[in-house]
C-alpha cells in the first residue's frame, strides 16, 4: 500500500506535525522531548487536547491559518512508540489523514549539532544520527518531509551523546530551550502561512 496519496476514505488533511520524544513521565523535561513540548505549546495555542487512540500516538485534530487566510486542517501527534520505533506511528497516520506529499509533514525534534536554543528550518537531507528521524525515513521510504531542529548541543564525548539527551534539561538551560520551543511552534505556524522557504529566511538566518 502506497505511503502517500489518496488513500481511504475522507477528505485528506492540509498538514501533519509530528512532535518527536519519548513516553512516560521518566523523559518528560528531557533534552529529547523538546519536540513534544513544542507539538504541546501548538496544542495549547489552539485550545486542543493530545489524546490517546489509535496508531500508536497522542492526537488532536485542529486548523491553522493558511495562505490568504485559508484554514489548514491539521493534525498534531505525539508517538508514543519510543523514539527509534517512531516512523511505525508517522507511517500510519499519513494513511489515516491521507497526506499527499511528505512536505506536509513537520517533524519537531532535537538537535546535538546546533547549539542549545538554537532553531532552523529544514526539508529533507540527512538524519544528524536521530534515530526518531531514521525510523520515520524507514517507514515514510523518504527523507523529503520537513524539519524543525531544536537545538540541544552536543556533550564533549560523542559516547555520552544518549545520556545528554535522555537527562533533565538542568535549570540554566531551562530559559534557553523554552524560548526555543516558542519559536519551533512559531517556525510551524510559519511554514504553514507563509511557506518554507519564508520560514527558512526567518529562522536559518539567525545569528
Amino acid at each position: 500500500m502506497a505511503i502517500f496519496g489518496r488513500n481511504g476514505k475522507g477528505a485528506p488533511f492540509d498538514w501533519l506535525i509530528i512532535g518527536l520524544g519519548n513516553p512516560g513521565e521518566k523523559y518528560a523535561n528531557t533534552r529529547h522531548n523538546v519536540g513534544e513540548d513544542a507539538l504541546r505549546l501548538l496544542a495549547a495555542r489552539r485550545a486542543v487536547s493530545l489524546k490517546g487512540g489509535r496508531d500508536n500516538a497522542l492526537l488532536a485534530e485542529t486548523r491553522f491559518v493558511g495562505p490568504d487566510g485559508a484554514n489548514e486542517r491539521t493534525a498534531l501527534a505525539f508517538p508514543i512508540t519510543y523514539m527509534n520505533e517512531s516512523g511505525r506511528a508517522v507511517g500510519a497516520l499519513v494513511r489515516r489523514f491521507r497526506i499527499e506529499s511528505p512536505e506536509q509533514i513537520i517533524v519537531i525534534h532535537d538537535e546535538l549539532d546546533l547549539p542549545p536554543g538554537e532553531t532552523k528550518v529544514k526539508v529533507g537531507g540527512g538524519l544528524a544520527g536521530h534515530n526518531g528521524l531514521r525510523s520515520i525515513t524507514q517507514h515514510l521510504k523518504t527523507q523529503d518531509y520537513l524539519r524543525i531542529r531544536i537545538g540541544v548541543g552536543k556533550p564533549d564525548s560523542a559516547h555520552v551523546g544518549k545520556v545528554h539527551v535522555l537527562a533533565k534539561i538542568p535549570k540554566r538551560q531551562r530559559e534557553v530551550l523554552d524560548k526555543a520551543i516558542g519559536e519551533a511552534a512559531d517556525a510551524a505556524e510559519m511554514i504553514i502561512a507563509d511557506g518554507v522557504n519564508a520560514a527558512m529566511q526567518r529562522y536559518n538566518s539567525k545569528r
